[in-house]
């Protein structure tokens, strides 16, 4: 019989929940930029693991949509217009050619046929929320979200860091690095992440474009009714980008509302570094463990044809 391993004394009393909640405090300082707060939540969850894992997934799906909304009041509609309409063409190609390739991949890889199109809408529009959305259409099991979710989490934590670096050795222009980054970053928060490290121009458009882009859910989850007989599950519709829309207007067309802005901004920006903490804290080692490399490769090579092609594209094209 297999010995069930002792954790420490101090691993088992109120030490890891004392210092959980520690940290997280102090990524709402300033001085902690959102890269460093998922290493914090990462670094976390790899050592004492995440002693609030019953309740931060939903924390994090809740703070990011607030942050999103919160980060529209500093936005304009005018330029979100031209930025969205620039995107559109990227947009359609990208997401079509990912699904696409990840089919082919996953048929390649001979990776279970849910899974595969889980990673696959994760890479195309919005990461876990597009997973989160996919899943009660095609009913996967726990096992097969699970995974899905952890690569996707895994690469989209690369992207914060690697992102930034290459569009500096690139000298990619702010909308040139905003519109790579929405498109080729799984989830909205690394993108938020990535591009506010890059320059206010580049998250305006960025967020813009990463919005527009998951408005593409709804379609995708149709389609993936059509594939998936199986499923009779309810689509999610993101409606926080409706509310995001909504912050653009006043702060386009709402006089007064400058004053309260640059706070409101301010305070999306602090809850996106907490965020990104509960993301990083979310990949435990028992998430980890459980990712196959079949499926990891897939999400790897799908992150790096996405990834790849739009920024070849950008930079010819600009």
């Amino acid at each position: 019989m297999q010995q069930q391993k002792i954790k420490p004394a101090w691993l088992n009393g109120n030490f890891p929940k004392a210092l959980f909640i520690i940290v997280a405090a102090a990524t709402l300082l300033p001085v902690v930029e959102p890269p460093v707060a998922l290493l914090l939540g990462l670094a976390l969850a790899l050592t004492i693991g995440n002693p609030f894992a019953h309740i931060t997934p939903r924390l994090t799906h809740w703070l990011l949509q607030l942050s999103v909304i919160g980060l529209g009041f500093g936005m304009n509609v005018h330029t979100a217009i031209k930025a969205g309409s620039e995107g559109f063409l990227f947009t359609v190609a990208s997401i079509a050619g990912t699904l696409l390739f990840g089919t082919l991949l996953g048929r390649i890889l001979k990776i279970e046929r849910k899974t595969s199109h889980l990673i696959s809408c994760g890479t195309a529009i919005c990461g876990g929320s597009a997973i989160a959305a996919i899943a009660p259409v095609i009913r996967p099991g726990e096992k097969q979200t699970s995974m899905a979710l952890g690569i996707i989490f895994l690469l989209n934590a690369l992207a914060l860091f690697i992102f930034p670096a290459i569009g500096h050795w690139l000298d990619l222009s702010q909308q040139q690095f905003g519109l790579w980054s929405a498109i080729a970053i799984h989830d909205t928060s690394s993108v938020v992440g990535a591009a506010n490290k890059y320059g206010a121009e580049a998250l305006q458009i960025a967020t813009t474009v990463k919005l527009s882009r998951a408005l593409w859910i709804i379609p995708v989850a149709f389609l993936s009714t059509l594939f998936f007989k199986d499923g009779s599950g309810k689509i999610k519709i993101p409606w926080f980008i409706g509310l995001f829309i909504i912050a653009m207007l006043l702060n386009t067309w709402t006089p007064g509302i400058s004053t309260v802005s640059p706070l409101v901004v301010k305070s999306a920006k602090t809850a996106l570094s907490l965020t990104l903490f509960l993301i990083g804290a979310n990949l435990t080692r028992q998430s980890l463990q459980g990712i196959g490399w079949k499926p990891l490769l897939q999400g790897i090579l799908l992150w790096v044809m996405i990834s790849a092609g739009t920024l070849l594209t950008i930079i010819f094209l600009k």
